[in-house]
């Protein structure tokens, strides 16, 4: 098995870990609020990646550092606009531009970093979008503050993608990730301060979501997703994880009783005809000794 078939198959796997979340953060939002729930569930992951990774922490460089911190910024803002833009929107159309971030990814890196952009990449990646949109779209008959808010997050989750693929490079994963999780955490702390919402509900029934979400979501779901971009394109990634969407349906009709509809099965036919376009199209023979940066041009 190739290095960039492991690739795939791990943001797979991340798809489906963060499809499960959905449900998770259903029942987590019984008993806090959004901002308590993204300042635990990263700071859960950072206590136990550095305790993991303390010694990968000691021997990183300061260029890894800077890189984590940076990464660490835009994925808390990107869950920070996501969270305050549902305030002013309606769940559908939060989720619906939040996946947006699949279009986004390869004309950003086409206009900023010089990536080609293939006709596939196109096809897939309007296949998608267009998938999410049939799953999660409900209305959609005017652009409110909420929208826009959400489009931001949908630009940070594009650039968390692309630059995740550039810094990944040459790196060790586990600090990287670590410094990642913990940027984010100290963020949701300063924001759970200002806003007053440090202290937390005793309900212990509330935490096991909390413990799912900090651990197999946040830690193991951003970790494979860290080291399973060393070898796919970010395009390819950002189509793949639109498969995110199918499985949290699936998983919402397992353990939520929720309906699946004959539009939710044409939404989740066109998301997997997306991601089909790009992994079947034709491809030149690689050598897994081939660098990254040659697959991605």
């Amino acid at each position: 098995m190739t290095d960039r078939r492991k690739g795939q198959i791990g943001l797979i796997f991340v798809t489906m870990i963060w499809g499960s979340g959905f449900v998770v953060s259903a029942i987590s939002l019984e008993y806090f609020s959004p901002y308590q729930i993204l300042t635990m569930r990263f700071l859960l992951a950072f206590i136990l990646m550095g305790a993991i990774f303390f010694g990968q922490l000691k021997h990183a460089t300061k260029k890894t550092y800077l890189k984590g911190i940076g990464l660490g910024t835009i994925l808390y803002l990107a869950f920070l606009f996501q969270t305050v833009g549902l305030v002013y929107t309606t769940p559908s159309k939060n989720a619906f531009l939040t996946a947006f971030n699949v279009v986004l990814v390869p004309f950003i890196g086409a206009l900023f970093f010089r990536r080609k952009v293939t006709a596939p990449a196109i096809v897939g990646a309007l296949l998608s979008i267009g998938g999410i949109a049939v799953i999660s779209l409900t209305d959609f008959h005017s652009v409110n503050f909420g929208d826009m808010l959400t489009l931001v997050c949908a630009l940070l989750f594009a650039l968390q993608i692309i630059f995740t693929n550039r810094f990944v490079l040459g790196e060790n994963i586990y600090a990287l990730t670590t410094i990642q999780m913990g940027t984010a955490a100290l963020l949701g702390v300063l924001v759970s301060l200002a806003r007053g919402e440090f202290l937390f509900p005793a309900a212990a029934e509330g935490y096991f979501s909390i413990i799912y979400l900090g651990t197999v979501s946040t830690m193991l779901g951003f970790l494979i997703q860290t080291a399973s971009q060393q070898f796919t394109k970010e395009t390819e990634t950002a189509i793949i994880l639109s498969l995110e969407a199918v499985f949290g349906m699936v998983a919402s009709a397992l353990f939520l009783k929720e309906e699946i509809t004959l539009r939710m099965l044409i939404g989740a036919a066109l998301i997997l005809a997306g991601v089909l376009v790009v992994e079947l199209k034709p491809k030149t023979t690689l050598t897994d000794r081939q660098s990254i940066t040659d697959i991605q041009d």
